[in-house]
């Protein structure tokens, strides 16, 4: 249980604590090169790759965690972005998308260290489900905006369903639960360092992923 007298909730504490990390992934260069239109859709198809091997990762875990006493409240399905992730892909790399799909280095330590959490570590799954989940329900608007006009997608159509959320028809008010979740989460003071230290452990992993896609689409000088 927390000590008496302990203000701060979870939620905050998560979100000020990884602020730093959190602004290094959206600043990275190749981010800023893709949202500035400097880079074509091959760049933008290869990053889609990449989510698809990390949100496997999420979402095979999470079958493995819905009963749960811990991670089980946060598993979600209008979250899942599995289905959505490869309607995109079918659209971006045509029917047989799957053929000579290649994780990045960086990408395949991030599913990987994804996966150990789901398997051993159920609170340590939450901080990689909030790093990832709530990103896509805020920045992500952003990338399928500029996606949208900087390659012509319809609108919420395909190549960019990933970042639509059919069901959830209010999103300020889903992040609002989901941050009492967060508030409520069955760990002790201790735990929640750990919970926190993952999450800056999971936006310097998907940092990485950033990096080593620059080093594959770098701009001409």
């Amino acid at each position: 249980m927390d000590a008496p007298g302990t203000a701060t909730p979870f939620s905050t504490l998560i979100r000020t604590a990884s602020h730093e990390q959190h602004t290094e992934a959206e600043t990275s260069t190749f981010m800023g090169d893709l949202l500035g239109g400097r880079l074509g859709v091959d760049a933008y198809t290869r990053y889609t790759e990449q989510l698809w091997f990390v949100y496997r990762a999420l979402e095979d875990g999470a079958e493995t965690l819905r009963n749960d006493p811990v991670a089980g409240p946060f598993i979600q399905s209008e979250l899942m972005r599995g289905s959505a992730l490869e309607r995109d892909l079918a659209h971006l790399r045509g029917a047989g998308w799957r053929e000579g799909l290649e994780p990045l280095p960086a990408t395949a330590a991030y599913a990987e260290r994804v996966a150990e959490c789901a398997r051993t570590w159920p609170a340590g799954y939450i901080a990689h489900h909030y790093t990832r989940y709530l990103g896509d329900l805020s920045g992500g608007q952003i990338i399928r905006d500029k996606a949208e006009k900087t390659w012509g997608f319809a609108r919420r159509g395909d190549g960019v369903r990933f970042y639509v959320f059919e069901e959830i028809a209010n999103p300020a008010a889903f992040k609002r639960g989901y941050r009492e979740l967060l508030d409520a989460v069955n760990a002790d003071d201790l735990e929640k360092q750990r919970i926190i230290d993952e999450c800056k452990r999971a936006f310097a992993l998907n940092t990485a992923v950033f990096r080593e896609l620059g080093e594959v689409f770098p701009l001409s000088a």
